[in-house]
């Protein structure tokens, strides 16, 4: 941040309420901005590859996943209610500036990277109701035990926002938090529970971005017998230095160090592979992933992973990981955006996670002959499936004539008993006939 921008700010924050009500109302974000000084444990978590491939693929899983209104009704089942206000809210653009696939992945983001994701539920427009995203550095959360606020103990919510505090009610806020709570009411990221993990992770890239400065050389011992001055020495190092890093490229020497006489350069050489870096690096990745619930192959870890393995692995991902945070999701909209009355008929929110375990053409279009075959699903229903329309009649349940009712079992052996007993007695009289016939009288 300038200078100018800098005492822009400071003249906005010092001339709004005071100097005494700013300096309570101030954030630590605000003020580290303030003073030019920023968080480096939030950047240097996301700039370290592995934890920045856990958040990714967790955003996009969620953001991937269709979310509809759907009702439970007796007589027809399961049914996609399109026309509730909120289903398009939901499903396809939560406010005017975010479609559905951004927000629900910058929820994720959120919850992962600080524990907790909130959300504004704005119905100041009945028709057009939406969900503002709320930066998590600026909420303090607080239970009115004491009953301030109403007469009910409730769950509160401080923003810092640039116009002042605002305060909002559970009922008001869309709140996710990480599986990680103390307390219920917030949650504590894996950047916190893993800083020490996180940092390593970290330096060790640093550690290999030194090694490219340096022209992947170590350090080095100079020795020399001359008795040289502190500023003749350090002056000798330099020049060194200078010749190993490839300052002198420009000049056309690259590769060649020049040294005086009397003066030896002796490389101390720590060789990767002899440390295990490798290992040890692969090995922390696995711990952070697995914080995550991130499988391995996920954050770019091939080493025991076969194709087969990668499907099972998905499944896995999807039920060990996946299916938490979507109940989550789910229980906590339905709670907040759906009434009571809708609750009793049947209405709740589900994700269709269907969509991360689709499978190849061959295998879908059999999985959907066996379901149509089967009387589970409808010609119709199985070609929406395929993104194929409609045909007249495909709404009809189909199946194979063998199947039968459960309470007509064991009737088709007593049908086939007197079917046969019947036909040998026609058979019978038919030959006795045809005899009479063929002798004369």
């Amino acid at each position: 941040m300038k200078l100018k921008e800098r005492a822009r700010a400071a003249w906005a924050v010092l001339t709004e309420k005071g100097a005494a009500d700013n300096a309570e109302e101030m954030t630590l974000n605000q003020l580290l901005n303030f003073l030019g000084v920023h968080k480096s444990g939030d950047a240097a978590a996301m700039s370290e590859a592995v934890y920045f491939a856990c958040c990714k693929v967790l955003s996009e899983a969620v953001g991937k996943l269709p979310l509809k209104i759907q009702r439970a009704t007796p007589g027809q089942g399961i049914q996609v209610m399109r026309e509730h206000p909120y289903y398009r809210m939901l499903n396809e653009r939560p406010n005017r500036y975010m479609t559905a696939s951004t927000f629900w992945s910058t929820m994720e983001l959120c919850r992962n990277h600080y524990g907790n994701a909130y959300a504004w539920i704005d119905t100041r427009d009945a028709k057009m109701p939406q969900l503002w995203p709320i930066d998590p550095t600026a909420v303090q959360v607080y239970y009115d035990n004491a009953r301030r606020l109403d007469q009910v103990p409730d769950v509160y919510y401080r923003v810092n926002t640039p116009q002042g505090v605002l305060v909002l009610g559970s009922e008001e806020v869309l709140h996710f938090k990480s599986h990680n709570t103390l307390d219920g009411l917030v949650g504590i990221s894996v950047r916190e529970q893993l800083a020490s993990t996180i940092q390593g992770n970290a330096k060790a890239q640093e550690y290999i971005n030194k090694l490219y400065e340096n022209g992947m050389t170590a350090k080095a011992v100079l020795q020399y017998t001359a008795n040289l001055k502190d500023e003749n020495v350090q002056a000798l190092t330099r020049g060194l230095e200078a010749y190993a890093k490839g300052a002198m490229k420009d000049k056309g020497i690259e590769n060649i160090i020049p040294v005086p006489f009397g003066v030896t350069l002796t490389p101390l050489n720590l060789k990767l592979a002899d440390s295990q870096f490798l290992e040890i690096k692969q090995y922390t990745a696995l711990q952070i992933a697995s914080a995550f619930g991130v499988k391995p192959y996920q954050v770019g870890d091939y080493t025991k992973s076969s194709y087969a393995s990668a499907e099972a692995q998905q499944l896995s991902f999807l039920v060990d990981t996946l299916l938490y945070i979507v109940k989550q999701y789910e229980e906590e909209i339905g709670y907040k955006l759906l009434t009571d009355t809708e609750e009793a008929a049947g209405y709740h929110v589900k994700f269709n996670t269907a969509v991360i375990l689709r499978a190849d053409q061959q295998t879908q279009i059999n999985t959907l002959s066996a379901a149509v075959s089967s009387f589970l699903m409808t010609p119709n229903e199985a070609r929406e499936r395929l993104d194929l329309p409609s045909k007249p009649g495909g709404d009809e349940l189909l199946g194979n004539g063998a199947s039968i009712p459960v309470q007509l079992a064991g009737t088709q052996y007593t049908q086939n008993t007197a079917g046969k007993e019947e036909d040998k007695a026609w058979m019978i009289a038919a030959i006795t006939a045809a005899v009479k016939a063929a002798i004369p009288a």
